[in-house]
């Protein structure tokens, strides 16, 4: 496993990176599903297999380490031992960043939801949002259906988009893809289904530690945003989630910066989940804040990718000149 900042120069996973990014929004366009979800139908018929609900809590636990560790370190071992074979080794790092990114489909799926709720129509804002989240959206009402998007949009692009490209930097492809197979883990045996709280729970774990710098890293950024509002008010109230080992500090931070109630009671798999509300003094959000958190969201990984691009440019100069 090659870890690019070591081993070679720090425009060498840039410019990969860059190429990935662009054919993955290129594809995006004509591919709605990702191949992910492939490995996800996979993961929810080996739940079925293994998990039985009648063995104890600690055997169903021990179920789940064994089923992670099985699934995940065949995949990783060959894909290693295939990279020999391969010729272009660029184009195989590619490959491996192309798999472990997520959707670039998230922006149009808010919008397109977005736009069905300012013209009222909740059945097709419900058929938008449901293939991209966990929660039960049949019974949703308009309120549900905005706080729903935009913890969606905030929650992936932070796992799937983020994080991984803060991995793939610091440590490599192999890495990068090795966190997402753990999400789609995640995703399929998640904890706040009853049948899956115990059985999730070690590969639960893993992603929220995995995760844990990363989404600090995104909400400092998020947070830069609101410079000359009230940066310092608002650092003081969610730095008392900073070590929690959970998202609560990334969807308060979202709440403050778009100046809205987010949070709440949700629905998974018919059972309903009492969650912290963060930003209670202020206002519901409407359907318009959508498009805000949208933007606010996206310029947080504008901004991240400015600054890659920055810190490399600078490095080379004073290599250069060294």
């Amino acid at each position: 496993m090659n870890h690019f900042l070591l081993d070679g120069p720090f425009v060498y996973p840039l410019t990969v990176f860059v190429m990935v990014v662009l054919v993955k929004i290129f594809l995006s366009i004509f591919f709605i599903k990702e191949p992910m979800h492939l490995f996800r139908f996979f993961c929810t018929q080996l739940a079925k297999k293994v998990n039985n609900q009648n063995n104890s809590v600690n055997q169903q636990k021990v179920a789940g380490l064994m089923a992670t560790l099985i699934t995940l370190s065949p995949l990783l071992i060959i894909l290693w031992l295939f990279e020999s074979f391969i010729e272009v080794n660029w184009l195989w790092q590619g490959f491996l960043l192309y798999f472990a990114l997520g959707s670039f489909g998230l922006t149009r799926t808010s919008l397109k939801t977005a736009k069905a709720l300012v013209a009222k129509n909740t059945y097709d804002a419900k058929q938008f949002i449901a293939p991209v989240t966990l929660r039960n959206t049949d019974k949703l009402s308009s309120l549900g259906i905005t706080k729903t998007c935009i913890e969606m949009q905030l929650l992936q692009t932070i796992q799937q988009c983020f994080t991984v490209a803060f991995l793939y930097f610091l440590l490599g492809p192999y890495v990068a893809l090795a966190f997402r197979l753990l999400l789609e883990m995640h995703y399929s045996w998640n904890i706040k289904q009853p049948q899956y709280k115990a059985f999730g729970a070690f590969v639960n774990k893993c992603v929220h530690l995995l995760q844990w710098l990363p989404t600090r890293l995104f909400v400092f950024f998020l947070m830069l945003g609101t410079l000359g509002q009230n940066f310092i008010l608002y650092w003081r109230l969610i730095t008392k989630h900073f070590f929690a080992l959970n998202n609560s500090i990334a969807v308060y931070a979202l709440a403050l910066a778009i100046g809205k109630k987010l949070g709440g009671v949700a629905m998974y798999n018919g059972t309903k989940v009492r969650r912290l509300s963060f930003n209670d003094s202020a206002l519901e959000p409407e359907p318009s804040d959508i498009i805000y958190a949208t933007k606010r969201i996206n310029q947080v990984l504008y901004f991240s990718f400015l600054s890659i691009v920055f810190s490399i440019t600078l490095y080379l100069i004073l290599t250069i000149k060294s």
